[in-house]
């Protein structure tokens, strides 16, 4: 069984694409051949900057032959479904047999394949596998028709068993197959040979090339770790920068430079973005301090002067960079001490979204909200709102426009700068926070709140203008926006309804707009409207807050809100609203962080259904505890005997066309298995009604699944459709007391199974 060697030398290739064209090649090649009918042992792709290369080993000398046989339509079909038939099966009418079938006679094609060499497949798929190479750009030169990210030069494809190596003719454009490559540009540039895979790696080392891409990060990165180590410093680790610079030399040589003194003072964010951005060196600090005192940059050249000449080059460019960002700094520093103003005035003319006015009247919106969030998140309302009035002033920035990646960090710089409280400097920086399911969210309530405020604005915004995500496609990150607010939430154990915040946040979109609503019902200027009692005319002239004032009692106003905010909470299933259509997305992203914690989609359904559903934190406090008792032999059985209880009672209302739902009376009860079940209700009931109202969820859970055995020895031993119409009446009531109670903790009905 032979291995097969490939390699692709072309010019450089951008290390962005270097390691997924490396899969590729891999993929379409393993791929191309399993489809042709060989199989291998195992495969693997290499890239440098110059070179892909794909080893595969035992890989089958042929392909097996192929009898096959078709069935066509019926003799007498039409011709062109014959035509059609001969065409797909690539024979001809007089190869076709007739043979009979249950309902006539049909055609039958018989197609026999015969084996192929390795050789004769391998060429077949390559020459495929590169004039239709996935590249995300890509480029012809000369006068060929041939595409490739830069100029191809020469093709490696040998098939190597014990007799030796054998080259796979193949020409694609005058680039014809062989068993010759180049090593490094400068330090090895001649032609040599290879005779497999292993003679293949070996003789690049020997000619300054490493091939694998991980060999090289880490040549990489322990130079540069020692070399630091020896100076008392320590290289700031970025894996990002380390894969993309292992992807632009093939013969890594690690140097450590000076950063001039003028520039050490700058922020280590600052001079670490700057030295990352436009020139890939690592950063160096001083562990103690963590000031940024050098950088290492990555060669690809062994020189005579051990690279001096090299830093000498890399150490100009670099201040003139570093100029730049010192400048930046200086002239923002000047404008944070002075207040910020102008940045604050200047975001007036940067437009947000042109349904959602610029970001000046959006941090508008975001401090009024936070400051209403705050008493909540145990954050003082005075910081909050003005923590949000100031965390997105550094947009404004000279800086933050140099290196967008540093907004929210340069704001706490300038916050401080400013003279302003911890907190507000912190929360510039933390509320952009999290961004994603591995970053870290913030604990410090200023920040919490501004935070929350953030993406509550962005998510009601959008959904006021009706830009919301559909299928795969979230340009505003909107998915991103309430997976924040959830893990804000959850991981803070905060308590507290999001409606009311989602009113409070629609509110200013939907001044300016003219409905917002749907066919099901009113608009929701309507609906703001009959909440206050105001007029809609009136009512959007004002701010909500100055509403107040229209009212003979201004608390009256808040009283409404609230009312209206209940109704909401108390009745999830009710018609749909623009509002509650947010809701159910922040319940869909819920239910996908939950499901990576193991709980069931239906539980999270079972808890959702229920009132009070925009308390997150209590949310998924009950759906835990049903997991936790839907894990326990007595919760499992107890959704079987709800369900049968459930189940009987829907049935007999359908029938009799009545609701039972009172009147249980334990003197009509005739065996001993109904009077256990009514002590039963009545112990559950006494547990379950104060551990619900005091949101002690395990208990209310543990009295529910402690009605399991009573239910079954019910169903054992009493017939519910009694002879007697009024002990069927008094047991199908019963039955309703068994669903009421466990509803009162969960929506069983939701459960599966």
């Amino acid at each position: 069984m032979p291995d097969l060697l490939i390699e692709l030398f072309s010019e450089e290739i951008p290390a962005r694409m270097q390691s997924k064209a490396a899969e590729d090649l891999r993929k379409l090649v393993t791929d191309g051949l399993v489809e042709a009918g060989l199989t291998y042992a195992g495969a693997a792709a290499f890239s440098t900057p110059r070179r892909l290369a794909l080893s595969v080993e035992g890989l089958t000398a042929e392909s097996k032959a192929v009898r096959e046989e078709r069935r066509g339509p019926k003799v007498g079909a039409p011709e062109k479904a014959v035509e059609g038939f001969l065409r797909g099966a690539g024979v001809a009418m007089e190869d076709l047999e007739i043979r009979d079938d249950k309902k006539g006679q049909v055609y039958f094609a018989v197609i026999e394949k015969p084996g192929r060499t390795a050789a004769e497949i391998v060429a077949e798929v390559l020459e495929k596998t590169i004039r239709n190479f996935p590249w995300p750009k890509s480029m012809r030169w000369g006068t060929g028709t041939l595409k490739w990210v830069r100029p191809l030069h020469s093709i490696i494809c040998l098939l190597v068993d014990e007799a030796g190596a054998e080259v796979v003719p193949l020409d694609i454009d005058g680039i014809s197959s062989g068993a010759t490559t180049r090593g490094h540009r400068f330090l090895a540039p001649d032609a040599f040979s290879v005779a497999s895979f292993d003679d293949y790696e070996a003789k690049l080392k020997r000619a300054k090339v490493i091939l694998r891409a991980d060999e090289r990060a880490e040549v990489i990165w322990n130079d540069a770790t020692n070399q630091a180590f020896a100076l008392g410093l320590e290289v700031v680790e970025d894996k990002g920068l380390l894969a993309e610079v292992a992807g632009l030399v093939e013969w890594p040589v690690v140097l450590i430079g000076q950063i001039g003194e003028d520039f050490l003072g700058l922020p280590p964010e600052v001079l670490q973005t700057s030295m990352k951005e436009h020139q890939k060196f690592f950063s160096v600090k001083k562990p103690k301090t963590g000031r940024i005192e050098r950088f290492v940059t990555v060669a690809n050249m062994e020189t005579a002067d051990h690279g001096a000449t090299i830093l000498a080059g890399n150490q100009k460019v670099l201040s003139a960079r570093l100029s730049d960002a010192k400048f930046f700094w200086e002239n923002d520093l000047r404008v944070a001490k002075a207040g910020m103003e102008p940045w604050l005035e200047s975001l007036g003319n940067v437009t947000f979204h042109n349904k959602l006015g610029s970001q000046k009247d959006r941090i508008e919106r975001i401090a009024a909200l936070a400051r209403e969030i705050a008493p909540s998140v145990g954050a003082d309302p005075d910081l909050a709102e003005q923590a949000a009035k100031v965390a997105k002033a550094d947009l404004s920035s000279e800086m933050v426009y140099e290196f967008p990646e540093l907004q929210g960090l340069m704001g706490r710089y300038y916050a401080e700068a400013a003279g302003l409280p911890a907190e507000i400097a912190a929360a510039c920086q933390e509320h952009y926070s999290p961004l994603g399911p591995s970053d870290d969210v913030p604990t410090a309530p200023v920040s919490v709140a501004v935070a929350l405020a953030d993406k509550i604005d962005t998510l009601t915004g959008f959904w006021a203008i009706d830009e919301k995500p559909t299928g795969s496609k979230d340009p505003f990150a909107l998915r991103r926006a309430a997976l924040g607010v959830i893990r804000l939430v959850l991981e803070n154990d905060i308590g507290f309804g999001l409606l009311q915040f989602l009113i409070r946040a629609f509110f200013p979109h939907v001044k300016t707009r003219d409905g917002v609503g749907d066919e099901r019902g009113p608009s929701l200027r309507q609906q703001y409207s009959n909440a206050t009692g105001i007029d809609e005319e009136t009512l959007f002239s004002l701010e909500l807050d100055e509403a107040r004032k229209k009212l003979p009692n201004p608390e009256d106003l808040t009283s409404r809100i609230d009312a209206w905010i209940d109704q909401l909470r108390s009745d999830p299933a009710s018609d749909p609203n623009v509002i509650k259509d947010l809701l159910s997305f922040f319940h869909d992203r819920l239910k996908v962080f939950l499901r990576d914690k193991g709980i069931r989609h239906d539980i999270i359904d079972a808890c959702i259904a229920m009132p009070g559903n925009d308390d997150l934190t209590l949310l998924v406090k009950r759906a835990e505890a049903l997991a936790e008792t839907l894990a326990t032999d007595d919760g499992e059985n107890l959704i079987q005997g709800f369900k049968r209880a459930n189940n009987i009672l829907t049935q007999a209302e359908e029938k009799d066309g009545v609701e039972y739902s009172y009147g249980a009376d334990i003197k009509f009860a005739e065996e001993q298995a109904e009077e256990d079940l009514f002590a039963a209700l009545d112990a559950a009931e006494a547990k379950i009604t104060p551990a619900m109202q005091a949101e002690d969820f395990g208990a209310a859970m543990s009295a529910m699944a402690a009605l399991r055995g009573p239910i079954d020895a019910f169903f054992t031993d009493v017939q519910v459709n009694a002879d007697s119409e009024i002990l069927r009446r008094n047991r199908l009531n019963l039955l309703s007391r068994i669903r009421n109670i466990c509803l009162s903790v969960a929506d069983l009905t939701k459960i599966e199974g």
